[in-house]
């Protein structure tokens, strides 16, 4: 009979071999947790004598670089707990919050860093390069032409918002605070052209130099074009000009702007020429460096409405604000035109999931065919000054607008997304509204919804983490971020008709009655996928879409402390369980929101400026 084992008088159990199995886990565990959470590296490298060296072919041991990552610390389970970081200035807009930071693209899910699961991390705003355009005041004018002239430096500054820009008008209130304003008094004997020209460039020189624009100089080209990021990084080492655009447009410095001031004012020829590039004569005098003609940049000036567009400068003639209302709409159209003409591929409105999502992108689907068709122009077959061949706009062929399911990354291709709360996905893709926590956890996957929209662009077993990070730089990053639209589908409204004008750069044609194209049906409604995709909803799934969306739209966008009982358990559950396609909607929200906020922050600052000229006047979706 063996022997009983006996401490302090009592008999020891036997171990079994699960038992010495479960002992041997729980070391293991134990010398790995040890591993990752021991005293940090710089601390043990400062106890290393910096004289020494490895010696050759000697064992060196370290930590490896992917157990040493931000994401990785957070399962730290002994770290002490932290605040969570200030509040910074204007970082709300309705239901949405976001704290901007660089570590946006480091960490999957914002909570992280926020320690907040409403708060989302955005990339850090950028700031956007002053562009500044002067406009008189101090000349009398009929309220017919200040009208119309608002409506273009409202066009003017919409279109360089829109290019990343910050379009900024000037007045002679800054030309006279410019010390050399008393200088210019004392001129004697000069153009009165000369004179406006060069209280333009005083009020330029106030604002210590940069980008001087005329309001009838306006950006057509991508986003991405090689001109228009020069100009956007703001740094100009001499003063320049470009051929073809006479005085449109200058850059410089503070200083050498100046110096064109006062060799334009000592001129022998003052009394002669009307603008301060009359002043030079000689090449050795020429204070500017001459670029070839920009191929990004359109200038409306008299001589080109003249030669490429007569009928216009024939009813500016007889009847100057006829005639500028209707070259301000051939402008709106040319920016819509060069907008198509970089898309040239047409629009593509994503559908993940397309079985049940055809009411979900609906909204998307129209703004897409707005932007497919023509808006009202007084010149339809002619193209923007600056490009000799075009494709005009042709509603009998629109731009081409499709719905594929997943995300393309194509230069040529507009993307339009319509971003579902996890609640909204799953309630259309079972159709039902009755959700439990049972029926989530066994029955549904988890973050289906950016898992088919980057089915394209990611490979598969690709995790929802690395999926998420990969859509938050399509929105956010350049030049994917210029090249979509992303709208959370529960409040497609958020954006207006006049928000989307400053996106695009151009006011948009309101939705019409436009043919129904091929593919979509006599609703209007999205063209159904292909059944490869999945099976065709009939039209009584159509109805029972619409209806739940409408539902669960209002569960969705309540506060949080006014939802109570199972409707909030089972939001909460639902969010937990689809953690990605929660973030990215999450995401979705703020950057919208905060583009917003920015935009309206900037015009009410502008709006106390040059009487309120180009401000904006709203109009209804």
């Amino acid at each position: 009979m063996p022997r009983q084992p006996v401490l302090f008088g009592r008999p020891v159990p036997r171990l079994g071999s699960r038992h010495v199995s479960l002992i041997f886990v729980c070391l293991g565990l134990f010398a790995l947790l040890s591993l990752l959470f021991s005293v940090p590296s710089d601390q043990v490298a400062a106890t290393v004598p910096t004289d020494s060296k490895p010696k050759a072919g000697g064992h060196k041991f370290g930590i490896p670089k992917s157990l040493k990552s931000p994401w990785l610390k957070k399962l730290n389970p002994f770290k002490p707990p932290s605040h969570k970081p200030e509040r910074q200035k204007n970082d709300t807009d309705g239901e949405s919050s976001w704290y901007s930071d660089w570590r946006w693209l480091t960490m999957p899910f914002s909570s992280s860093i926020t320690l907040d699961e409403d708060r989302a991390v955005l990339p850090v705003l950028g700031k956007r390069t002053p562009i500044y355009c002067y406009y008189d005041t101090s000349v009398e004018k009929g309220k017919g032409d200040r009208e119309v002239e608002s409506e273009l430096l409202l066009a003017w500054r919409r279109a360089w918002w829109a290019k990343g820009f910050q379009p900024t008008i000037l007045s002679p209130a800054e030309a006279m605070n410019n010390p050399l304003y008393e200088e210019l008094q004392k001129v004697e004997g000069m153009t009165e052209g000369l004179r406006t020209d060069l209280m333009r460039w005083l009020a330029w020189d106030n604002m210590r130099g940069g980008l001087l624009a005329s309001y009838l100089l306006f950006p057509m080209g991508g986003h991405d074009d090689a001109l228009l990021g020069y100009l956007r990084r703001g740094e100009f080492p001499t003063l320049t000009r470009w051929e073809g655009l006479d005085d449109g447009l200058f850059v410089g410095p503070k200083g050498e702007v100046e110096k064109a001031i006062r060799l334009a004012m000592g001129s022998p020829h003052v009394g002669v020429v009307k603008g301060l590039l009359g002043t030079v004569q000689e090449k050795s005098d020429d204070p500017f460096s001459v670029d070839t003609n920009p191929k990004a940049l359109a200038f409306y000036s008299a001589r080109n409405i003249e030669t490429k567009y007569s009928k216009i400068g024939e009813e500016i003639t007889a009847a100057r604000v006829a005639g500028m209302k209707k070259l301000n709409r051939l402008i709106n159209a040319h920016l819509h035109l060069a907008w198509q003409n970089t898309y040239f591929k047409g629009i593509s409105v994503v559908k993940p999931l397309p079985h049940h999502t055809t009411h979900l992108i609906n909204p998307a689907y129209k703004l897409a065919r707005r932007l497919s068709h023509c808006p009202e122009s007084p010149l339809p077959s002619t193209c923007p000054p600056n490009m000799k061949k075009c494709t005009p706009c042709d509603d009998t062929k629109p731009l081409g607008v499709t719905t594929p399911a997943h995300y393309v990354n194509d230069s040529g291709i507009f993307t339009i997304g319509t971003v579902p709360h996890p609640l909204t996905m799953l309630t259309l893709s079972s159709l039902n509204s009755d959700l439990t926590i049972p029926f989530i956890r066994r029955h549904t996957d988890r973050d289906p919804w950016i898992y088919d929209l980057t089915n394209g662009i990611s490979p598969k077993g690709i995790p929802a983490s690395a999926r998420v990070l990969k859509f938050k730089e399509i929105v956010a990053s350049e030049p994917t971020s210029a090249s979509s639209l992303w709208l959370q589908a529960e409040n497609t409204a958020a954006l207006s008709d006049s928000d989307l004008d400053w996106i695009f750069g151009f006011e948009i044609a309101s939705e019409a009655s436009y043919p129904n194209e091929e593919g979509g049906d006599n609703n209007g409604l999205p063209p159904m996928h292909d059944a490869k995709f999945g099976a065709v909803p009939e039209e009584r799934e159509l109805e029972m879409e619409r209806t739940l969306l409408e539902k669960v739209k209002k569960v969705v966008l309540e506060k949080k402390e006014r939802l109570s009982g199972e409707g909030k358990v089972i939001k909460e559950a639902v969010e937990a369980w689809n953690l990605a396609d929660g973030e990215a909607w999450r995401f979705v929200r703020a950057w919208v929101g905060r583009g917003q906020v920015e935009r309206r922050r900037w015009e009410g600052e502008e709006r106390r400026f040059v009487g309120g000229m180009g401000s904006e006047k709203r109009r209804d979706g």
